[in-house]
């Protein structure tokens, strides 16, 4: 009985301390009320209609949230989503280590949840795009074992929508084609239909969008330095992002930069003694998908021309704009290349104490520290990544204002959209701490809402560089809005917009009827041609 009890606490320690370390990072994040920042927005009593408004992207997490909020609220599926990236990440991580001993597997567990990457994205808000990261071990597990297990291992990303489905992409298609001698292409092709197959929630949308894109967000959104080694120390060291307010506080600095530098040598001199098999029939695949990752950030960062003309030339490269993104496979080449790098010490230490019985504890207790240190050290090198970034994440509740607001537009049945001032797509509350989130208007209402999702995106130099809308709609309410008084209503009634969510104080559209002001907000009601 007691085996069997140690076999299961065994199997279950690396979801655990994914657990524990989704706890230690989020801290007060997982208080009462909402998570807000940059592209992380959930607001209370989703609408389920509003699920499919919004950029292709966004249609299948934004649908996810909304069914799931309708049993339960909506802040309580943001805080499962958020644990669920750690422990998702750490089981799996473990999961494709080539060991049976648990300190290999804890090691790999910890380094996979506890990561620049990892934390970069967090604090940008994309919680979508890492429920694909953490169930990227099992799709790469999954690619060689059949479509039926990779579709299941692939549900997360599914869940997460665009990016996420393109950097399990990247991974899955090479390992399924290099997994087994033979049948390379039809192995691939498999795999590949089983991605088309859960990416229609969003692809169908996309397809049939007029969405474009601006090849100035390469340039935008290129890798840079967030230490002192450049852009590709910070890459190797799985850091690098474009927004330098997504920086964990002092990742900057020479010795977590370095320790981090020291650990990716580590993790792939590690990954290097892999042997492909049974035990790791994904190593030549990973590791292709790790370099073409490392590829296209580094080619946003050094030929940002190249990638801009094929932006240009075909909007379909417009993913490869973040390239940073796709870092993914690399981050689990070094998770699974430092756990084979502890087994491989700690299997000298235990051989070092075999056929010598003083020598024997000494060795046991030899591999355990290096599997101790081993799981410390990721913690230890980004400390501040602790109890939400330092405060950078914490819960706050939505005023009631604007609860009041959205039950008043999402109980009115006429048709129309609604228009959110200021005409921009962040917002920075006084009640969120001035936090930099996405307009919380576009996930509020039952109806379209119509938003500047033009970005100003800051410069390593100086200056800042606009990227463009996607939303061709814009244009059209750009040249309302430059109309004088009382054409400007008319002008935005034409293009059926119904409500104009503005702040307390605007004056702008004086023939407009006021529905309801509060201390910081103010809904009017275009009448006109209504």
């Amino acid at each position: 009985m007691w085996s069997r009890l140690a076999g299961r606490a065994a199997r279950s320690a690396p979801a655990l301390l994914g657990l524990a370390l989704g706890v230690l990072a989020l801290g007060p994040a997982l208080g009462p009320g909402f998570v807000l920042r940059y592209d992380m927005v959930f607001v209370p009593d989703p609408p389920l209609t509003a699920a499919g408004e919004g950029f292709p992207r966004a249609v299948p997490s934004d649908l996810v949230v909304a069914l799931l909020a309708q049993a339960v609220p909506a802040q309580v599926v943001q805080k499962a989503a958020l644990l669920g990236v750690f422990v998702l990440a750490a089981s799996g991580a473990a999961a494709l280590v080539p060991s049976r001993r648990l300190g290999p597997r804890l090691a790999a567990a910890a380094f996979y949840a506890w990561n620049a990457y990892l934390a970069q994205r967090l604090l940008l808000g994309q919680w979508a795009l890492l429920l694909g990261v953490a169930g990227l071990p099992w799709a790469v597990r999954a690619a060689a074992r059949g479509p039926v297990r990779l579709a299941v291992a692939l549900l997360p990303a599914a869940v997460g929508g665009f990016q996420a489905m393109l950097v399990s992409v990247l991974a899955v298609l090479p390992v399924a084609a290099t997994a087994r001698p033979g049948a390379a292409f039809r192995r691939a092709g498999t795999a590949a239909a089983v991605v088309v197959l859960l990416s229609l929630p969003w692809l169908v949308p996309a397809l049939g969008s007029r969405a474009v894109t601006d090849p100035a967000g390469v340039r935008a959104f290129a890798a840079r330095a967030d230490g002192p080694f450049g852009t590709v120390g910070s890459l190797l060291g799985l850091g690098g992002i474009w927004n330098s307010d997504a920086g964990v506080p002092g990742q900057g600095t020479w010795w977590s930069a370095g320790v981090r530098l020291a650990l990716a040598a580590v993790a792939v001199w590690g990954y290097a003694f892999t042997r492909a098999g049974r035990a790791a029939p994904y190593r030549t695949g990973l590791a292709t998908a790790a370099a073409a990752g490392l590829g296209v950030a580094l080619a946003g960062a050094f030929a940002p021309g190249v990638l801009g003309g094929l932006v240009g030339w075909w909007p379909g490269f417009g993913p490869l704009r973040d390239g940073q993104l796709y870092l993914a496979p690399f981050v689990l080449l070094q998770a699974v290349g430092l756990a084979c790098a502890v087994e491989r010490w700690s299997s000298r230490a235990v051989e070092a104490g075999t056929g010598r019985d003083f020598e024997a504890p000494r060795s046991r207790w030899s591999s355990r520290a290096v599997a101790a240190v081993a799981v410390a050290v990721p913690v230890l090198v980004l400390p501040t990544f602790a109890m939400g970034a330092f405060g950078r994440l914490a819960a706050v509740d939505y005023p009631d204002e604007w609860r009041r607001v959205q039950a008043i537009v999402n109980s009115d049945p006429a048709p129309g959209a609604l228009l959110s001032l200021p005409w921009g797509a962040h917002r920075a509350f006084g009640w969120n701490g001035h936090r930099v989130i996405l307009d919380p208007a576009t996930k509020m209402f039952r109806r379209r809402v119509l938003w500047n999702d033009a970005l100003l995106v800051g410069l390593p130099g100086g200056g800042r560089l606009r990227v463009a809308p996607e939303d061709p709609a814009t244009a059209g309410v750009d040249a309302a809005l430059r109309a004088g008084p009382g054409a400007r209503e008319a002008a935005l009634a034409r293009l059926g917009v119904r409500y104009v969510l503005t702040r307390a104080g605007d004056d702008t559209f004086r023939d407009a009827v006021t529905v309801f002001t509060g201390p910081e907000i103010r809904l009017l009601r275009l009448d006109q041609g209504l």
